[in-house]
């Protein structure tokens, strides 16, 4: 399956952090009588958002409500102006809601203009970076970040946002060293999370299971639990093991049972087991729920794999015609096995001209100039996907498919069966044709062909070989 390299769970943890530099504790004190009332919903997710943690969505709203409230009595309230546009932001993109975002903006310049920047006002800063972020303008985001860090080195809520935004840019070595900063300057579930996403995108498997484990230990509240087990699910289905995946998905959904990104990932792990009514029935769920491009894609590629080609286009078709706030790379995809390559080619280029250069973009853009018949100019784009760490099934299908159409039969096997080895069932589409594409190559030959190996100018052997011989050895 096609998946993203910026998860959406890992986006709404960064807003999370940055909802957690604008909470306001307002919880009332009753000095003299006893122990508190629990808190209420916007309470609840008041204290998650100062944690950096993901409040339930039904006490996200309260505190969006809670906030719209206020502020229609007290409009001069900066503050409460920042923390309203930072949950728009949250709630948009863990529903995939563009709807959202608007308000966030004028939100969180509004609070701009009661209390500027110049004085002080980073929580609406990061808001704006982590809007930008949430619609995929990764510049943006890191301006707004880095202005933020600049004033305040040692506010952590900047560097989820940073992360984010240099990961997008395809800055890999910026995105390590300010995480490196946020685990110096914050623990945790969020930065545990935060440390296992970076892991993974290193290649470092045992590691990012290790944090995600760690994630999900320290987690306290339901949904943040869930979105951690749903961590750990994306990573085991990643390395191929569909039954281990299962199971950290059921136990997010035990706790949110109506969790988008477990449900999706339930979904690709039943399908890689032979049970497609069921992957069918959880794709229709996933998408009620959270209906991201990336998963319209998904589920139409299995529905194509079925035979249920009808519903397949349907799918492709509400990809195609939606709004979406960052889909490049999924329409991108579409457009490469499902449409007009060469469209694709077009609409990928102008996003890498826009510096939006992560593995993601450099895979689907290498693929889209494949299909549009330019493989000598997509294996620069597979081989930037590749090499940078990511150990992706689906990045190395491509590179394998771009190598064998220029005839680097050797390269080519290598990859075809390393995305075989990494994930034997990656997609319901692609992982057949990698394998149908491993056999037509065949076997490497036994010997190596005339030429592959360098001669020796006549009498160097010997004197190399006497050079490196110790003492009393014979030459």
């Amino acid at each position: 399956m096609k998946s993203q390299n910026v998860p959406r769970a890992v986006l709404a943890a960064g807003v999370g952090a940055v909802l957690a530099a604008t909470a306001l504790l307002y919880a009332p004190e009753f000095p003299g009588r006893g122990a508190p009332p629990p808190p209420g919903p916007a309470e609840r997710a008041v204290i998650a958002a100062r944690a950096g943690a993901q409040a339930a969505l039904p006490d996200l709203a309260a505190l969006i409500a809670d906030r719209e409230e206020w502020l229609r009595a007290h409009p001069d309230d900066g503050a409460s102006w920042a923390e309203l546009g930072t949950a728009y932001v949250e709630r948009g993109t863990r529903l995939g809601d563009v709807r959202d975002y608007p308000k966030a903006e004028e939100a969180l310049r509004r609070s701009l203009a009661e209390r500027p920047a110049a004085r002080g006002n980073t929580a609406a800063q990061l808001g704006l970076g982590a809007l930008a972020g949430a619609r995929g303008d990764w510049r943006t985001a890191r301006e707004w970040g880095e202005r933020v860090r600049k004033a305040e080195p040692g506010r952590w809520p900047a560097y989820p946002v940073l992360i984010d935004a240099y990961n997008g840019l395809g800055d890999y070595g910026a995105a390590r060293k300010a995480m490196e900063r946020l685990e110096e300057l914050h623990a945790g579930a969020v930065v545990r999370a935060r440390a296992a996403q970076t892991y993974r995108d290193r290649g470092w498997r045992e590691d990012a299971d290790a944090a995600a484990l760690d994630a999900a230990a320290l987690a306290e509240a339901d949904a943040e639990k869930a979105a951690a087990l749903g961590r750990l699910g994306d990573l085991a289905w990643e390395r191929g093991e569909p039954e281990e995946a299962l199971e950290r998905y059921g136990a997010a959904l035990g706790l949110v049972r109506d969790h988008g990104p477990s449900l999706a990932g339930r979904a690709r792990a039943l399908a890689a087991l032979g049970r497609t009514d069921g992957a069918v029935r959880d794709w229709r769920a996933a998408l009620a729920r959270l209906p991201l491009p990336e998963y319209l894609l998904e589920a139409g590629e299995l529905y194509e794999s079925l035979g249920r080609d009808a519903e397949a286009r349907a799918l492709y078709e509400r990809l195609r015609t939606g709004t979406w706030a960052r889909a490049e790379v999924p329409l991108g995809l579409l457009g490469a096995d499902h449409g007009d390559p060469a469209a694709a080619v077009v609409r990928l280029r102008a996003e890498w001209a826009r510096g939006h250069r992560s593995v993601g973009v450099a895979d689907a853009l290498g693929w889209a100039l494949f299909r549009a018949g330019r493989a000598e100019e997509a294996l620069e784009y597979v081989k930037r996907a590749t090499d940078e760490g990511l150990r992706s099934a689906l990045f190395s299908y491509h590179r394998g498919e771009v190598e064998r159409a220029l005839g680097l039969r050797g390269p080519a096997r290598r990859h075809l069966a390393e995305a075989l080895r990494i994930n034997p069932a990656f997609s319901p589409l692609h992982a057949p044709r990698a394998a149908t594409a491993l056999t037509t190559l065949g076997e490497p030959p036994e010997e190596l062909p005339e030429g592959a190996l360098p001669v020796a100018p006549v009498g160097k052997e010997k004197t190399e070989r006497t050079a490196t011989a110790g003492p009393g050895t014979r030459t």
